[in-house]
Order: structure tokens, then C-alpha cells, then sequence
């Protein structure tokens, strides 16, 4: 059970705020025996703050000890594949074994900010397989006219991330765990698997499939109170649908919106994704998720206005698991 974090901006909170929220939630995970926690890369979303996943897991494995970090994921096609190599050899210099490096062919943006990131209008993500081979090469000290400086005697563990059955199958011709994002395209999870492990070739870091899914989950002390946290959620991905986003909504302005009949039915198909109520329903809805998909593992983020909350949250999905550090 792992944690994806996404340093969401509360309307009426700051950045700086969320990124300390960030922080304290690492803490508690670490206590509470959480296994990894991948930070997401996004761009110009005002209610996200965590558009520097190197940086942001530099300052939790700082703050923490032993709980693993990562990205989920750096979004290769925005970067070059060597500044990605240094920055995380740097990190795994300095975390030796608590570093993850979860890779995404997706923009994760609007394709506006997405030029502006990669200035070139060029960036075919169809070329993905070849720059995870360039960024393994230079992780690997296999390019003999460039090198990635620092670099370990190993590498920070690859996986491939993705929503479609591309990454699927490279994860699976490659040998390399996949994690699926179930949290935002739950209808293509099981055939996006399915196709992981059927195309899946033993390496030398996998002798076989390891599948996780990310999870929107939210627990709280009632199924009610649930529910109203979950609308924000609701809302704020209607909103960023519609082209419109902004920070995290509270409760009461999700109570409070004038939802149209398509908006309704948008965020009622949205809640029917999110596996929320009381911790024992949480727990009995994650567990039906992972025996029906098969997944090694879950990685639960959850969109919340308020640190608080959201703490609160993984905190009672710890106790419905009994976990222990």
C-alpha cells in the first residue's frame, strides 16, 4: 500500500502550504507503514503544486527515513533524458535504496505549457521507447560518449506509468514494472494488464509481472462525511475537464455549485471511480479493486480540501490494514 502525492492547493491555502502538507503526510506514512510515496508531475494547474517531482522528493527523503520515494511519474517526453539521468542518480547517490524512478508518456499538461517545457513543437511521444532506452544507457554508464554524473554502482529501480495500453506492453516487452492510473481511466485497467502480463519477458530486474494501480480512495468517519469530501474531488476534476482549473474547492463550494444535468451525470460517473466512506468500506472496496484486477500493489491518492483531511485519511486506511512500519 503506497501513496501518490500531488501537493494539492486548497482554495484559500498557498503552495508553500501544500508542499509542507506534503511533507507532514511523508512523516506519517513512514510511521504508519506505507511503503512508497511517488510524487506526479503536472504543469500549470493552479489547485497542483508539484510540477518538480526531483525537487519535492529531495525534500521528503530528507525529512524521512526509511519509506521509499519516487516519481509517478516524470513525464519523459517534457525533459531530456540526461538531465533526468543526473538528477536522479543525484538522487539515489544520496538515498541509496529508497528511490524509485516512475516514468510517463504523457504531457501532463496542456500542450500550450507542454512547448513551452520542451521548447520544440516536434516532441513525437510515440518516440517514448527510445528515450527510455537513451535515459537506462545513461543511468547504466552504457553510453560511451556521454556520461550521467553522479551515478551508483546501480540504478534507481524503472517503472512505466501510463493510462492506455502503450506503456503496457513496453513495460511488459522491457521486463519493468507497470503502474496503471486506474484513479483517472479506471474503464481501460484490466484490459491495460492484461496486455502487461501477456506481453511480459523476464529481465534482469523482473523475472516476473509486477502491476500497481493508482487509486482515488478517500476514508473518513462516516460514509456521509465521506461523500462531501469526495464532491470537492468531483468537482475539481469536472472543472479541469472543462478547461476551467483552479485550487482545490471545498466542501461547501461543491455542495453549493450549480451542477448542470451533464455536469451530474459527470460527477456521478467521477464518484463511481473513488472508493470512499468509513475505513472498514474503504478497505472492503480496495481489497474487492485488487482481487479483481490482480495487483501487486496500490497506491491511493487522495484529493481532499485541507491537509488535515487527507491525513486522516490514509491514517484510517492504515488502521483498517493494521499496518506497521
Amino acid at each position: 500500500m503506497s501513496v501518490l502525492e500531488l501537493a494539492t492547493v486548497g482554495e484559500g491555502g498557498s503552495p508553500g502550504e501544500a508542499l509542507r502538507g506534503a511533507t507532514e503526510l511523508a512523516k506519517r506514512a513512514e510511521e504508519w507503514g506505507y511503503h512508497r510515496i511517488w510524487v506526479a508531475e503536472h504543469h500549470g494547474m493552479p489547485g497542483v503544486a508539484s510540477s518538480s517531482p526531483a525537487v519535492i522528493i529531495a525534500h521528503l527523503a530528507a525529512s524521512t527515513s526509511t519509506i521509499r520515494l519516487g516519481s509517478g511519474g516524470v513525464m519523459l517526453p517534457n525533459h531530456a533524458p540526461l538531465v533526468i539521468a543526473e538528477q536522479f542518480g543525484t538522487l539515489h547517490a544520496l538515498h541509496p535504496g529508497r528511490i524509485d524512478l516512475g516514468l510517463g508518456r504523457a504531457p501532463g499538461t496542456d500542450m500550450v505549457t507542454a512547448q513551452a517545457l520542451r521548447r520544440s513543437a516536434n516532441v513525437d511521444p510515440d518516440e517514448f521507447p527510445q528515450e527510455v532506452a537513451a535515459l537506462t544507457a545513461f543511468l547504466d554508464g552504457a553510453n560511451p560518449r556521454v556520461q550521467a554524473i553522479p551515478r551508483g554502482d546501480d540504478r534507481p529501480p524503472i517503472w512505466l506509468l501510463g493510462s492506455s495500453g502503450f506503456s503496457a506492453r513496453l513495460a511488459g516487452l522491457l521486463g519493468l514494472p507497470f503502474a496503471y492510473a486506474h484513479h483517472f481511466s479506471a474503464a481501460g485497467t484490466e484490459p491495460a494488464l492484461e496486455l502487461y502480463r501477456t506481453s511480459f519477458r523476464p529481465s534482469e530486474v523482473l523475472a516476473e509481472p509486477y502491476a500497481m494501480i493508482g487509486v482515488s480512495a478517500l476514508a473518513a468517519e462516516s460514509e456521509q462525511e465521506a461523500l462531501r469530501q469526495a464532491m470537492a474531488g468531483a468537482l475539481a476534476f469536472l472543472r479541469m475537464r472543462l478547461g476551467r482549473p483552479g485550487r482545490f474547492p471545498t466542501p461547501e463550494e461543491a455542495a453549493a455549485y450549480p451542477y448542470s444535468a451533464a455536469e451530474t451525470e459527470f460527477v456521478y460517473g467521477r464518484l463511481a471511480d473513488v472508493v470512499y466512506g468509513d475505513r472498514d468500506q474503504v478497505r472492503t472496496g480496495l481489497e474487492e479493486l485488487r482481487k479483481r484486477t490482480g495487483a501487486d500493489e496500490l497506491m491511493i491518492t487522495t484529493t481532499v480540501h485541507g491537509t488535515e483531511t487527507r491525513i486522516r485519511s490514509y491514517e484510517l486506511i492504515a488502521q483498517a490494514y493494521e499496518m506497521t512500519p
